[in-house]
């Protein structure tokens, strides 16, 4: 898990690099730092509860650590989604860079498809607002993360990708 949280952190600093909106760009490094941090901590609290043995404070404070992990990841997803809103850069030849530009734009297009069939829909009220009850959520990047390939889970996870492999190889 905490591998999978270093994943995401190389996946929010090369978005921030791409991202036109400093704004953005600035609250991704924010949260991908903050997720570089916790997802550190969650690496030495598994490796001390794995020399110590069972100990239900280790135990806590690893389940602490892997709910702050998710709560850090959502946000940088969030963040992601609102660099990605605001536009995109060329990315660079990387095959990295052009596999994390290539997802974003899947989940961009995707959203914008949503988008356009919500205004298609008659599912306004008298005011114009859309009726909550009847109203699709909109994609979210999680959703796309979590739609990835089983075979994509069976990739060994390491900090840094392996030749050959790249960030969005592993299951985020």
């Amino acid at each position: 898990i905490a591998s999978d949280g270093q994943v995401v952190v190389r996946f929010g600093h090369i978005l921030a690099k791409q991202c036109l909106d400093q704004r953005c760009s600035r609250e991704l490094l924010l949260t991908s730092e903050h997720t570089h941090t916790i997802s550190s901590q969650l690496g030495i609290v598994a490796r001390v509860k794995a020399v110590t043995g069972e100990s239900k404070a280790c135990s806590e404070l690893l389940l602490s650590n892997v709910q702050n992990l998710v709560r850090a990841v959502q946000h940088v997803l969030r963040a992601a989604e609102a660099a990605c809103v605001k536009g995109l850069g060329q990315p660079s030849p990387d095959p990295e860079e052009e596999e994390v530009a290539a997802f974003c734009l899947q989940w961009k297009k995707s959203l914008l498809w949503h988008r356009a069939k919500e205004a298609l829909r008659s599912s306004r009220d008298e005011l114009g607002l859309r009726r909550t009850r009847e109203a699709k959520a909109e994609p979210t990047l999680m959703a796309l993360v979590q739609q990835q390939p089983p075979q994509t889970r069976n990739i060994p996870r390491h900090p840094s990708p392996r030749k050959g492999h790249t960030v969005m190889d592993r299951h985020l």
